[in-house]
């Protein structure tokens, strides 16, 4: 008897163990294009799967889900973000906006889609961190498009007392050994530095929760 009570004490305590440990785990949400869904490369080399791993080897109990689409503008992330408020967001890292200027959507347009999907989420999970991942659009001609769209993340993260990584791209944009044969997309290791960016701007968000 006194085994049977011994046996089924231990197995109430890991079945505790596991429950508490799953009540833990945060949530990072990666909402993005196709710099974050990894164009043309498995997902376990895009760069939210790469965060994983150092929040793992950090020993920070967090649960990654790239949520990205190739092609994403700021509005088809509206549509899609529903689906996703359905569950708990604790970080929300923000990568969207390019191919809005790409299309030469104006930049008070991609401004007011971007803080919609941050109100929609704050208004989920209050709690919830904000991290924006910024982009430039290429210097060709510098002019008031191109500098409005590069300062509108530094106004978003403002506004928002949210997190910033000033260029997401940054090591990375223009250099051909670090992207794919277009020119546009980081190849593997590209997606390395890109980890790098954001998880030195991450990295002590998550550990403050």
């Amino acid at each position: 008897m006194k085994h049977a009570i011994t046996a089924f004490l231990a197995m109430w305590s890991i079945a505790f163990a596991q429950v508490a440990s799953a009540a833990e785990m945060k949530s990072i949400l990666v909402f993005g294009d196709s710099l974050s869904d990894g164009f043309m490369l498995p997902r376990r080399q895009a760069y939210p799967a790469l965060l994983a791993q150092k929040l793992h080897a950090a020993g920070l109990n967090f649960q990654v889900t790239n949520a990205s689409a190739a092609g994403g503008t700021t509005q088809g992330g509206l549509e899609r973000l529903p689906a996703h408020l359905k569950h708990r967001i604790d970080i929300l890292v923000l990568e969207l906006g390019i191919n809005d200027a790409f299309r030469g959507l104006p930049v008070d347009q991609i401004e007011n889609n971007l803080q919609q999907i941050i109100d929609k989420v704050k208004a989920r999970n209050p709690n919830a961190r904000v991290l924006i991942a910024g982009m430039q659009l290429p210097n060709y001609t510098a002019d008031d498009y191109v500098s409005a769209f590069g300062k509108m993340f530094t106004d978003l993260a403002s506004k928002n007392k949210a997190a910033l990584v000033p260029y997401l791209l940054e090591g990375v944009a223009g250099d051909p050994p670090l992207n794919l044969p277009d020119g546009i997309h980081p190849n593997a290791a590209g997606q390395k530095i890109l980890a790098e960016n954001v998880w030195r701007v991450l990295e002590p968000i998550a550990r403050e929760m």
